[in-house]
């Protein structure tokens, strides 16, 4: 613990500060766990339109200093991708559930011949 007057004020502030960016911190990770959730549960619209919500989430910890703004960058890259691959993902899954499932064929493979290998010619003395 400090003597100093004034280094025991800065070691309070710092405790009160460290606290508050970690309540921020949380609060960003509690909402792109939203998306996922909503992601996992299929439910692609819901997790866009709680898109421009988190963005703001996440612009407000830049603003206030607790993300640095290429890491929220990363952040809202990472999940619009998450987002589009959902949506592309979900056409294809309708569809396969409304087709029936083929029934298995056997196939044996053919079995080609591996190619040769190249060796070098024997130098002739």
């Amino acid at each position: 613990m400090p003597n100093i007057k004034s280094a025991k004020k800065r070691v309070l502030v710092t405790e009160k500060k460290s606290l508050q960016n970690k309540m921020i911190r949380s609060s960003v990770k509690t909402a792109v766990k939203k998306i996922d959730n909503l992601l996992k549960e299929g439910k692609i619209a819901e997790a866009k339109a709680l898109l421009p919500e988190v963005f703001g989430c996440i612009d407000s910890a830049v603003s206030k200093g607790v993300l640095h703004r290429n890491n929220a960058s990363n952040k809202k890259s990472r999940l619009s991708l998450r987002i589009v691959a959902a949506e592309k993902a979900a056409p294809a899954a309708e569809e396969k559930a409304k087709e029936p499932a083929p029934a298995p064929v056997a196939e044996v493979p053919a079995q080609e011949e591996a190619p040769k290998k190249r060796t070098r010619k024997a130098k002739s003395e």
